[in-house]
């Protein structure tokens, strides 16, 4: 698996610099195979030969798949070197999909960038693209004010309902219906470190959250912002200031694009466009309505 892993890795050699650092950057052997973080994990084999595998993990982390996890997400699926892609990859996400169903998972996520040959694939079998994911990467970004905005403050752990009332208004109802329905689904997808910090101008209007890397690994942003004019812009040099300007990425949703215009005017540049796609592993049915009948007697 690993072999067939640093294959697919050394394919980033012949795309773009800036491609090739968030792909050299983001995939890493420990997330192929991470120990305390619910994840399965299939196999495909000719001849004794590993030939593929597929790999889907979610959250929150434990050591193993509890009950209660109802969705995962596609984080890795390879195929090996000589092996045909066409008839190997398929044969592994239908096996995930029959294998998730049984446990009790009800949808499957994976991100896919748009040029990757696998999207068809996932396509061909039942997943459908929901929602765009801009990936933007800052090498010397620039703030235009190093003044903290209005209203600046740390977040508070009893600020989380104010913040997923800013998720429900920034984010379609349709992705959050899939995403975090409800308050709890999104506390569960928030167990990301760093420093938060949100504009509260008598209701919170920006978020942010600053992670910071290391010498190999640039600083990770995040944002909500409401489409308010300059709470785009005082969040975008907010967090520049809180990074040092050192190099940064960040990962925009299609509808986010206040946010995106913001950070390109101070330095930022589009690395890749990723499909969000998903597949309903369990179809619901509703229930036959009862009809009330009078009662005599």
């Amino acid at each position: 698996m690993e072999q067939i892993y640093r294959e697919a890795e050394a394919g980033f050699s012949a795309v773009p610099p800036p491609a090739r650092l968030w792909g050299l950057v983001s995939h890493t052997f420990a997330a192929l195979l991470p120990l305390y973080q619910e994840t399965l994990i299939y196999v495909a084999e000719e001849e004794g030969r590993v030939i593929g595998f597929i790999q889907a993990s979610g959250q929150p982390l434990t050591v193993s798949l509890p009950a209660k996890i109802t969705s995962l997400h596609v984080l890795n699926l390879c195929v090996a070197r000589g092996a045909s892609e066409s008839e190997v990859a398929p044969c592994l996400v239908d096996y995930l999909c029959e294998q998730t169903g049984q446990k009790g998972v009800t949808r499957l996520f994976v991100r896919v960038p748009l040029e990757d040959p696998l999207i068809d694939i996932f396509r061909l079998r039942g997943f459908r693209q929901y929602a765009t994911e801009s990936v933007l990467y800052g090498e010397t970004p620039t703030a235009r004010s190093v003044e903290p905005p209005p209203g600046l403050r740390p977040c508070r752990s009893r600020d989380d309902r104010l913040l997923y009332h800013l998720y429900r208004r920034v984010t379609p109802s349709a992705v959050a219906h899939l995403e975090a329905p409800t308050y709890r689904d999104w506390k569960a997808l928030r167990g990301a470190a760093g420093q938060q910090e949100v504009i509260d101008r008598v209701e919170i209007v920006g978020w942010c959250r600053v992670q910071k890397g290391s010498q190999a690994r640039p600083h990770t942003l995040a944002f909500m912002a409401l489409p308010e004019r300059g709470v785009a812009d005082e969040l975008a040099d907010h967090a520049i200031v809180a990074s040092d300007a050192q190099p940064a990425w960040c990962s925009l949703r299609h509808y986010d694009s206040h946010m995106i215009d913001a950070l390109r005017g101070r330095g930022f540049s589009l690395l890749l466009t990723q499909a969000l796609l998903v597949r309903e592993v369990a179809v619901r049915e509703p229930l036959p309505e009862q009809s009330l009948v009078p009662s005599f007697g």
